[in-house]
């Protein structure tokens, strides 16, 4: 979209969805980008169906619990925060007054960084502008225990398959197993004992299909979110 379009645009009350992923290790069959593959790839057909505009994507996030594993970037909270606080006031002045921030990535502290910079801007802008901040796995993890066995997580049955749908072309054929053992008391580093591999889950039964149906899952609970959070 060139300058003036986007100028024209922006008056017309569209929603913006700025996606946000991370640089993150996800085992040894997806893709290092797999965040953003999916927060892009649901931004897209979420503004299909609201008549929305899409951001260029953030790739990179706030990822402390992934971080020694090779490939994995992390900004800082404070880093991350103040990206997206200038981002958000430069869509502000184009035009834009009802923005989404659509995560892939749902770090505790990531998700703080970008609600933090969401909430600096509005303090700035607090009668006209509307900003909502979620990660798309608020909606996944409902289907733990229907779709997956209910202690599935990151890289494990549900990702895997949801990846297998949306690009099926960066996914390995390996199907890791790992187990997650870090106690909620521990204080320091994150060792092999404690988790081995970047992988919550066993990824066996992963295919396409189950990835499908979680998608469709994800956008009826993203669209009736979204109404709700950011009406015109």
């Amino acid at each position: 979209m060139d300058s003036r379009t986007l100028e024209k645009e922006a008056r017309k009350g569209h929603i913006l969805i700025l996606p946000v992923g991370a640089l993150e290790a996800h085992g040894p069959h997806l893709p290092l980008a797999s965040d953003v593959i999916q927060a892009e790839q649901t931004a897209l057909a979420l503004a299909d169906r609201l008549d929305a505009l899409v951001a260029p994507a953030l790739p990179y996030g706030v990822c402390p619990g992934t971080h020694r594993f090779p490939g994995t970037v992390s900004h800082s909270v404070e880093t991350l925060t103040q990206t997206v606080h200038e981002l958000l006031e430069d869509f502000y002045g184009f035009g834009f007054r009802r923005v989404l921030i659509l995560s892939g990535h749902g770090a505790g502290s990531h998700m703080t960084a970008l609600r933090e910079g969401a909430a600096r801007t509005l303090k700035a802008h607090p009668k006209d502008l509307k900003v909502a901040a979620l990660c798309d796995y608020e909606f996944v993890y409902e289907l733990r225990g229907k779709e997956s066995p209910p202690d599935d997580g990151h890289g494990g049955l549900l990702e895997t398959s949801r990846v297998m749908a949306l690009a099926p072309d960066l996914v390995g054929t390996v199907r890791p197993t790992a187990r997650y053992d870090v106690p909620p008391s521990l204080v320091g580093p994150i060792t092999d004992e404690h988790w081995g591999e970047s992988v919550i889950g066993d990824t066996t039964r992963a295919s396409a299909e189950l990835g499908k149906r979680i998608q469709v899952h994800v956008l009826d609970r993203l669209v009736e979110t979204v109404e709700r959070a950011l009406p015109p």
